[in-house]
């Protein structure tokens, strides 16, 4: 292979990888894309807007001492980096209004908004197949 080849092949490769970022194989921008990692978020404010922007969020409402929502967090961040959903995380102790907004009363519970509203509740330990299931019916 050429030095020009191999230049050639780099460029294809990082054109390929800007498309992967920006958006479709066609080129074409969609809206903000899905982080690769869950999205801390503290508050309602925080929370409409990640929901505003994305087409589908999975809001991952949790706590540092529930033993299934650790349990959970491995296909949480599976999700996260996998799909095309945007994660997020929202600590049921540091945001007891919130939780109470979205009528949780047990954790963990996951709720999936589609474009702006909120499409499907989930509430205890998931099965990842499952879950990436009902994520990709809205995607």
């Amino acid at each position: 292979m050429t030095e020009d080849e191999a230049l050639e092949e780099i460029r294809q490769q990082k054109i390929e990888e800007l498309r992967d970022q920006t958006g479709d194989a066609d080129g074409e921008s969609t809206a903000e894309s899905a982080p690769a990692e869950p999205v801390p978020v503290n508050g309602a404010a925080e929370l409409n807007d990640v929901v505003g922007n994305h087409d589908v969020v999975l809001a991952d409402f949790y706590a540092d001492w529930c033993g299934p929502c650790q349990m959970l967090e491995p296909v949480v961040e599976s999700i996260a980096a996998e799909t095309a959903a945007t994660v997020v995380k929202v600590d049921v102790d540091a945001n007891q209004r919130l939780a109470s907004e979205y009528g949780v009363r047990g954790v963990p519970t996951l709720v999936l908004f589609a474009d702006g509203e909120p499409a499907e509740r989930l509430v205890g330990m998931q099965d990842e197949a499952q879950l990436r299931t009902t994520v990709e019916n809205y995607a």
